[in-house]
């Protein structure tokens, strides 16, 4: 693993962490939805982890994250459809797909 990739897979554990603070614990889709300033700090975060994938697999095409394609494809709607971001769908990469991506980047560590 090249030094590119081990700080882009850094910058995608800030990434996460930055998540975590602007959510400050709590699991709430409604305080979420209701919080612009957090929605959008959150949005930033997801976009700079969908760069950091991209630059990635840039560097290594076969790198072995299992979504990927999502991801980028997720940061390209954060930053060319910004008004099209579905809430739903951001809270579900928060709960369920965040937290896997966390522990893949992790394992190869």
């Amino acid at each position: 693993m090249n030094n590119q990739v081990k700080k882009s897979l850094t910058d995608i554990l800030i990434c996460i962490d930055g998540i975590n603070f602007h959510l400050q614990g709590k699991q709430d889709f409604v305080w979420y939805t209701n919080s612009i300033t957090v929605k959008r700090a959150v949005e930033r975060e997801l976009s700079i982890i969908g760069e950091a994938v991209s630059r990635i697999l840039k560097s290594d095409k076969n790198f072995p994250l299992s979504k990927a394609p999502e991801i980028i494809a997720f940061r390209n709607r954060v930053i060319h459809a910004y008004d099209a971001v579905d809430d739903n769908l951001v809270w579900k990469i928060i709960v369920k797909d965040i937290p896997i991506l966390q522990r893949e980047i992790l394992a190869l560590m």
